[in-house]
């Protein structure tokens, strides 16, 4: 009976625990979703409208339930100039056509590319994104002026710094005492509430954007269906599909090891992809996964698609019913919120670790990072995955090795070579520098028992020595090919066992 009574119980705990995550996410996606669109140079309306669509779609169809998508600002940052020069139907279209692309990506599933991004990217990854959120948080200390933006000064200064501290010690401590409700949810609320109550003059989120706004409707771009317009959007759509996809399954990569459970990359792809191409028919920005808004879902113990459905729905419901209120939030609560995401985001961990661990792994961890905070995500992975897929081949380059052995005397003699290791393009030349040809007997046995031929510079190598043997009269016999590595000579018609002296 006790079981009976406790399964329900621990159902609607769960229930109201992820509707109160997706609730406090809510809030943090407002802001951002307005900034990314304002950065973008668009109406505030799309960013959340697009957030709407992204982060209910996905928290339906994804595969990883937790994580919160929406209107993202790495992709937003892409697409600038697209809107400067032909304005915002073509990014429509632009959006459209990304998703298109991801849901092709999904589709071919591609997802588990994300297997091939070591480690050291990942927390590279982490920590440029958690600078990234900090630094973005700043900008609520500046205000708008005829000479252009300033940094706050006196008592509006010390309000903002005051109330984005409490809003910090609220979010730390409350845990300690309660975790009945989210803290960072009983940090916006309580903030906003006292600064209502004792009348404070500070910046809110209405003085940023107002949302008020009514419900989406269908609305397909105004583009010509032509070449000429495919010209244009395909370069912005391919790169936003990249950047977005990148982002989502890194921080796909993240909330698996948070959450100690494996989502389904593909579906996840697809699901982004189709809720791109909604977002686009609606008059929505692009977007992807955002992990400050993951981190702040998961730390207030959302884990399942009622916390992602409930912080796209409630974008709708703040933008149809609930503006008022909304843009009475004050930014310094925001910022407080996302400033204790950044420092929970860091991984703090890989600083103590990097005297540690080899060099180059090292530098890919600090170059992901600045390069990540300096320029985008897409630019910064890519980079460290060629750092760190660098590094790999140098030390594999440097591992191939040769056992050497006589067998006979005079014209009988018979020297045998026996390499270890994987022969691939960096190796190649290692590989060639450890025969001697001149110096060797007539007959050459090369024994691959131990060596792994990888790739078609392998193959190359292979034949450049039998050559190198075949030009001074030698016999060069290959034995021990696995049935893989012989396929691969045999396909590119190298048979160099069956020659004859």
């Amino acid at each position: 009976m006790t079981m009976t009574n406790s399964a329900p119980a621990s159902r609607l705990r769960d229930l109201r625990q992820n509707f109160l995550a997706g609730l406090t996410t809510s809030f943090a996606l407002v802001p951002e979703c307005i900034a990314f669109a304002l950065v973008a140079q668009l109406n505030p309306l799309m960013g959340l409208y697009g957030a709407f669509f992204i982060c209910t779609i996905t928290a339906i169809f994804g595969g990883r339930p937790g994580m919160i998508s929406g209107a993202a600002g790495s992709m937003a940052v892409v697409i600038v100039a697209l809107v400067v020069q032909h304005g915002a139907q073509y990014f429509l279209a632009t959006v459209v056509l990304s998703g298109l692309v991801m849901l092709l990506f999904g589709a071919l599933r591609l997802g588990k590319l994300v297997r091939m991004v070591p480690h050291p990217v990942m927390l590279g990854f982490v920590n440029g994104l958690a600078i990234v959120i900090a630094m973005a948080q700043l900008e609520h200390f500046r205000h708008d002026t005829p000479s252009g933006p300033q940094w706050l000064q006196g008592s509006q200064l010390a309000i903002m710094l005051g109330l984005t501290l409490l809003t910090m010690l609220v979010t730390w401590l409350l845990p300690r005492v309660t975790r009945a409700v989210p803290p960072a949810l009983a940090a916006i609320l309580g903030v906003g509430v006292l600064t209502q109550v004792l009348n404070v003059p500070t910046p809110t989120l209405g003085d940023m954007a107002k949302i008020a706004g009514g419900l989406p409707l269908f609305h397909f771009p105004e583009v010509p269906l032509n070449l000429e317009t495919l010209k244009i959007i395909a370069p912005y759509a391919v790169l936003m599909a990249i950047v977005g996809l990148l982002e989502t399954l890194l921080t796909f990569n993240l909330t698996d090891e948070i959450t100690a459970s494996r989502g389904q990359a593909n579906r996840e792809c697809l699901a982004l992809g189709a809720a791109n191409v909604v977002s686009g028919l609606f008059g929505g920005m692009g977007g992807c996964a955002m992990i400050g808004q993951t981190m702040i879902n998961l730390g207030s113990g959302g884990r399942s698609r009622v916390s992602g459905v409930m912080a796209g729905v409630m974008i709708l419901l703040f933008i149809l019913f609930l503006s008022p209120a909304i843009e009475r939030i004050p930014l310094a609560a925001l910022a407080g919120v996302m400033f204790v995401v950044a420092q929970e985001t860091f991984a703090w961990g890989s600083l103590r670790v990097l005297g540690r661990v080899p060099k180059n792994d090292a530098i890919v961890i600090v170059a992901v990072t600045i390069i990540t905070v300096f320029t985008d995500l897409a630019v910064a992975v890519l980079c460290g995955i060629v750092i760190a897929a660098l590094n790999f081949a140098w030390q594999h380059a440097r591992e191939i090795r040769a056992e050497v052995s006589d067998a006979g005397d005079g014209e009988n003699k018979v020297r045998t070579y026996v390499p270890h290791g994987t022969l691939f393009f960096a190796s190649a030349a290692h590989f060639l520098e450890l025969f001697d040809p001149k110096r060797d007997p007539r007959q050459v046995v090369l024994d691959c028992r131990h060596l792994r031929l990888a790739d078609h510079s392998a193959i190359a190598a292979v034949q450049t020595l039998d050559e190198r043997y075949a030009r001074l009269g030698s016999v060069l016999q290959v034995t021990g090919l696995s049935t893989r590595c012989r396929g691969l000579l045999q396909r590119a018609g190298i048979e160099p066992a069956t020659r004859q002296a």
